[in-house]
């Protein structure tokens, strides 16, 4: 039985491929299909990075990234929340992610945007983030509209032309990121209850002030009782009269 020549080769075809997806899914954390044929050149791009960053990485370890976050959205003046929500969805804030196309570091830049932007090690988080940061903004100040440049981050800004292209995956990615970029950004400042106007209070009538009586129109106390001496004493006998009445 002969053995046809293709079952030579085809192990030598596969082999690298399939060491490459599994190198990606077990460095990148995400899942990869072994027999993926698809963005082989980006992904082989990124394993490289990855292992250039890495030795670098055991020895110092990695910031928080929130402030990174915080500081590139005011940076570039995006809205508040927004790029966090962008982190969470692309990479759910892992440093080290490679996705299955390619897409690297925690705002999952492509190789070839990566260069563009500058970002020598899409790995490192605060190139990363600040080039992830400054794409985003420039999609932003292109289309005007939050959503059309969050598709034009993930689907390239050729793909959106005034509407969410529908390619399978960027019609589902919008929604995610606007769902937790409700969760991400600050909620509105409270506004002020207005101020209750105070009410009047009427002033009551003030009671007409009584004239003091002169004080010689004052009674001395205990003279209406008094009656004049000469009212009270009986009159008295005339000289000479006897009781009789005769002199």
């Amino acid at each position: 039985m002969t053995v046809p020549g293709w079952a030579w080769w085809l192990p030598c075809v596969l082999a690298p491929v399939v060491l490459l997806n599994v190198a990606v899914a077990w460095f990148g954390g995400s899942f990869v299909s072994p027999l993926s044929f698809s963005f082989l050149e980006a992904k082989a791009g990124a394993l490289r990075a990855y292992l250039t960053h890495r030795p670098s990485c055991l020895v110092n370890g990695h910031e928080p990234l929130e402030p990174i976050i915080d500081a590139a959205e005011r940076r570039h003046r995006l809205p508040a929340g927004l790029l966090r929500a962008l982190v969470q969805v692309e990479s759910e804030t892992r440093v080290h992610r490679i996705s299955p196309a390619g897409a690297m570091g925690p705002g999952q830049l492509m190789p070839g945007t990566a260069a563009m932007l500058g970002v020598e090690d899409p790995f490192d988080p605060a190139p990363a983030i600040d080039g992830s940061a400054r794409y985003l903004a420039g999609q932003l100040r292109r289309f005007g509209d939050v959503r059309l440049a969050v598709a034009a981050y993930n689907a390239g800004p050729g793909s959106v032309n005034g509407r969410v292209p529908r390619n399978g995956e960027t019609e589902f990615y919008v929604p995610k990121v606007m769902a937790a970029w409700e969760r991400t950004r600050p909620p509105p400042p409270p506004r002020k209850a207005p101020r209750a106007a105070k009410p009047t209070v009427k002033a009551r009538p003030t009671a007409p002030v009584r004239a003091k009586a002169p004080a010689s129109a004052k009674k001395e106390p205990g003279s209406a009782a008094k009656a004049p001496a000469s009212a009270t004493r009986a009159p008295r006998k005339p000289a000479g009269l006897t009781a009789k009445g005769q002199s």
